[in-house]
């Protein structure tokens, strides 16, 4: 006798010793063939298993992926994404060199202490001279005389810092008086290496000092400042006007020695033409009004901090 159960198909008839009549197979009979899938069946007919990759992903990422339009549009956004990186570096290129950033960062532990103790004590210093390798100037960490922008950003930071704590051991800090600190200090950075590129360019001095190189000068100032509002804190007035002293000393002579190898070099090559011999006097007179700069932005910076 033939046997159908719902949608299988008739198979040879076999020997079913255990199996009531009538009743559900326990197990489907494929010794035939695979079944026909009907709307019955465990799987949608909707779904097509060879559409299915392997690891269980649904089949439309892979056809998002592999789809030519999909990773032409992904193409051109990387190219847009890359013509946009090397515009924006480009434009920072034309008013900042990367490379020259680093120079002037390139410092390491022994540097930064020799540089130290030299803007502290300056007067046991004897060899004020740059070294060059190749018409390029050696890195700070190769050369204790070349100035650094790492010592300046540092000592700016840490008297922000300071300049809190001051106010607020006396009760008076509030975030609007330290951003004034923070602000009055970067203007008074900006005043001073806009003088002197100015006064380098009214007397047309050929030097090889760049804006960096001035910035680095002016910053070091910091370090006194440091050291003048700790004495401050410490000692009260009487330490304050003795460090004050000390550091604007200091800093003085470091400003002079130091711009003095970098202004009045150049005078042989300019020594030529009417009025040579006024360029040297008027060079030291720059280069004297730029150290006595100093001691004045040290005070006006620490003298409301400490009381």
């Amino acid at each position: 006798m033939d046997y159908q159960h719902q949608g299988y198909r008739a198979t040879k008839p076999r020997a079913r010793a255990s199996l009531p009549t009538g009743g559900p197979l326990l197990f489907d009979d494929t010794s035939s063939g695979p079944p026909l899938m009907n709307n019955q069946n465990y799987y949608s007919s909707g779904y097509d298993m060879a559409a299915a990759p392997a690891g269980g992903q649904e089949p439309g990422v892979s056809n998002i992926f592999g789809d030519p339009m999909a990773n032409a549009a992904m193409m051109y956004g990387s190219s847009l994404a890359n013509q946009g990186k090397d515009i924006v570096n480009k434009e920072i290129s034309r008013f900042m060199s990367v490379n020259k950033l680093k120079y002037f960062f390139a410092v390491d532990s022994k540097y930064v202490v020799k540089k130290l103790m030299i803007l502290m004590f300056p007067y046991t210093h004897q060899d004020w001279e740059v070294r060059y390798h190749r018409d390029t100037p050696l890195t700070p960490r190769h050369d204790v005389n070349a100035p650094d922008l790492y010592i300046p950003t540092m000592a700016f930071i840490t008297y922000i810092l300071l300049a809190g704590m001051a106010l607020g051991i006396q009760k008076r800090f509030s975030p609007e008086v330290l951003g004034l600190c923070a602000s009055t200090a970067l203007v008074w950075i900006i005043i001073e290496v806009l003088a002197m590129l100015l006064s380098l360019y009214l007397l047309t001095v050929h030097t090889d000092l760049s804006t960096f190189d001035l910035i680095a000068y002016s910053g070091y100032k910091y370090v006194g400042i440091i050291f003048t509002l700790l004495c401050g804190l410490l000692f009260g007035s009487d330490g304050y006007f003795v460090a004050l002293a000390w550091s604007s000393c200091a800093l003085m002579f470091f400003i002079v020695r130091s711009l003095k190898m970098k202004i009045l070099s150049s005078i042989s090559a300019d020594s030529v033409g009417a009025g040579a011999s006024a360029k040297p006097r008027l060079r030291m007179y720059v280069t004297v009004a730029s150290a006595a700069f100093q001691p004045i932005v040290i005070y006006w910076l620490t003298s409301h901090l400490v009381r």
